[in-house]
């Protein structure tokens, strides 16, 4: 899968819920981000075409290579005095990793907060995801000392934010 002939990136349907749901799960289980405390036990998993398209402030992408569902990201609002949405759920197979999907999907996430006005974008994540670390760096996240007040995930210990102005 490293020579795709067609890579998508696009907003969610109701079609693509089971497979992202089996992305995250698998992806979650691949890191030990599994049980409460992490994103894949968050019950809007089940249903995400749903959470995100209904509320306001709120998107979810799937990439597609060849038209599969190989991976995925959003944004959620997370702080309305500050401004602050939060990345969530960037899940990417295995054998689709390497094709700039992640950063693509990243991308595309952060120009909807920027669209929708947010000021800051925050995520936590795992120090075993080096390559998403490493990216989100690129990306112009930098490294907290702490997790937001707001964060639901206490199975993460790292904690980015990026300035969105």
């Amino acid at each position: 899968m490293k020579t795709p002939q067609h890579v998508e990136i696009r907003l969610i349907k109701a079609e693509d819920d089971m497979a992202i749901k089996r992305i995250i799960e698998q992806v979650g289980r691949e890191f030990g981000a599994i049980g409460e405390g992490f994103g894949p036990s968050d019950a809007e998993v089940s249903s995400m075409s749903q959470h995100y398209s209904e509320l306001s402030g709120y998107a979810y992408y799937v990439a597609t290579v060849e038209g599969q569902v190989v991976g995925g990201a959003g944004i959620a609002p997370m702080d309305a005095v500050t401004q602050t949405c939060e990345l969530r759920k960037l899940f990417v197979l295995p054998n689709a990793r390497g094709l700039s999907i992640g950063r693509k999907l990243s991308e595309a996430c952060i120009e909807f907060a920027k669209s929708a006005n947010y000021q800051q974008c925050y995520l936590d994540t795992l120090s075993s995801m080096q390559a998403a670390i490493a990216l989100y760096k690129k990306l112009g996240f930098t490294q907290l000392k702490a997790p937001l007040a707001a964060s639901e995930h206490n199975g993460c210990d790292v904690w980015m934010l990026k300035d969105l102005l």
